[in-house]
């Protein structure tokens, strides 16, 4: 077997990573790729044979607690020469004593549990052209509201900061945030980013469904007339009735995994995952 040279990508080829994750179908955003070395610059890698890349992986690192792996892809006509396995080996050294997460592929589920992932929930991916939502007019722009306090939100639904991620994430080209204040307090948040094909919706963090509508309102209205994507963990009940009381049908699902626990999460106020490379 031709040897592999597994090194660090470098910050422009982590478009690498999802030129392929468009290939298998994943649909990234169109920014996504300049967001993703924000938190950890280091925890991208690519498999190399004669030069070219074979295999890619991210795990990056959030703190000392918690990673997030991702990109797990090895090239179609390379698979299953032991390539994956060697990059994926990489990625979890990266990653120290911390606790990993993932949101794998269904059908790689029992490849991860060899690995010491547990199913923590699915999470379902719905998708189509969606029925109109009438507007709030508490909605702000996501901008407004402090970054403190949005950072703080945020640690409800994640379990570990992601600061710099997120600065990234919210300002990044053709990426729009609004959120909804009651009572003085923030209640929802979330942002709508172009992709490959329509746009997504993530995250969506609300108080309850009432508020995710609001600001989902405020989203759409940014989203023409093409499709949309919401990625909701299926133990939201609240949000699954709402993807469907959207007309949006399911066209994809992913197993979110861990290695070991975290903290304890609100994903009751979930509706909308952030990105299922980074979490």
């Amino acid at each position: 077997m031709t040897e592999l040279t597994i090194r660090p990508m470098r910050a422009e080829e982590i478009a690498i990573a999802v030129d392929w994750a468009a290939a298998e179908g994943w649909n990234p955003g169109l920014a996504d790729a300049g967001c993703f070395a924000a938190e950890d610059a280091q925890g991208f890698w690519v498999g190399e044979l004669d030069g070219q890349p074979a295999a890619t992986v991210s795990c990056v690192n959030y703190g000392d607690g918690f990673a997030f792996l991702g990109f797990y892809i090895v090239r179609p006509d390379l698979r299953g020469r032991g390539y994956g396995l060697r990059i994926w080996n990489a990625a979890i050294a990266h990653a120290g004593g911390r606790v990993i997460g993932l949101d794998g592929v269904t059908a790689q589920q029992a490849n991860y549990r060899k690995s010491g992932f547990a199913l923590a929930y699915p999470n379902i991916r719905y998708g189509g052209r969606p029925a109109p939502l009438e507007a709030d007019a508490g909605v702000v722009a996501l901008a407004d509201v402090p970054f403190a306090i949005l950072a703080a939100d945020d640690a409800t639904v994640f379990p570990a900061p992601r600061d710099a991620f997120l600065r990234a994430w919210t300002a990044a080209p053709g990426h729009v945030g609004r959120a909804l204040v009651r009572d003085g307090r923030l209640a929802a948040w979330g942002v709508i980013r172009p992709c490959r094909s329509g746009r997504k919706i993530g995250p969506l963090v609300a108080d309850d469904r009432a508020a995710a509508e609001s600001v989902l309102a405020a989203l759409l209205a940014q989203a023409g007339e093409g499709e949309v994507f919401l990625d909701v963990p299926s133990v939201n009940a609240e949000g699954v009735a709402l993807a469907q009381a959207l007309g949006l049908a399911p066209v994809f699902e992913t197993a979110r995994m861990y290695t070991g626990p975290i903290a304890p999460l609100r994903t009751d106020r979930v509706f909308g995952v952030t990105t299922f490379e980074l979490g």
